[in-house]
């Protein structure tokens, strides 16, 4: 079972993203800021981060790129509300970019490729 870690302020998507992703088999886990995001992240090891960008008066680019420094080999998929930042050079740090939408597919079926992607790239030492 692969264990996410969900980044959003709103209440009501993490409730969500939560309920429909443990439906799908994995073990989720929410933080509601960065700081949050962070401790949970030194306690515990995730597969992969779902991390919304606009964080109340955070950014969740800066997020991403600290993951990216510390924690390379744990995969990120920004989820925004906004696609104007998927042209963002920073933004091309994650390995998958989706915009929020109520119909969870998208989100579902990328997580699906970025884990898998995940797994090859350990099958040959990368």
């Amino acid at each position: 079972m692969s264990r996410l870690l969900v980044v959003d302020d709103e209440a009501n998507i993490r409730i969500l993203y939560s309920e429909e992703l443990a439906d799908e088999g994995y073990e989720v886990v929410t933080a509601a800021n960065t700081a949050e995001a962070i401790e949970k992240l030194q306690q515990t090891p995730f597969d992969l981060v779902v991390l919304d960008i606009k964080l109340k008066n955070e950014n969740g680019i800066e997020l991403l790129q600290k993951l990216v420094r510390e924690r390379h080999e744990m995969p990120v998929i920004l989820c925004s509300a906004f696609s104007c930042y998927k042209d963002d050079f920073s933004a091309w740090l994650a390995d998958g970019y989706i915009v929020k939408s109520g119909d969870l597919t998208e989100l579902k079926q990328e997580i699906a490729r970025v884990l898998a992607k995940k797994i090859q790239k350990a099958k040959i030492g990368l």
